[in-house]
């Protein structure tokens, strides 16, 4: 399991930070964890899961 952040989140889906931050807030995107004090970070298997049913969910 690996934690990754913010940038890197970005990188990887395409999205931006606010993005990002309103579908965590609709619970549309994987939750932050704590890594102390401010800093937070995605575990990444959980963004390759949401990124997986993104595909799964588009129409051909």
């Amino acid at each position: 399991m690996r934690f990754i952040r913010l940038k890197e989140v970005m990188h990887i889906t395409g999205l931006g930070r606010s993005s990002i931050y309103n579908y965590m807030g609709e619970g549309r995107f994987p939750k932050t964890v704590s890594l102390g004090g401010r800093a937070v970070a995605w575990v990444e298997s959980e963004i390759q899961d949401w990124i997986k049913d993104k595909v799964a969910q588009r129409e051909y």
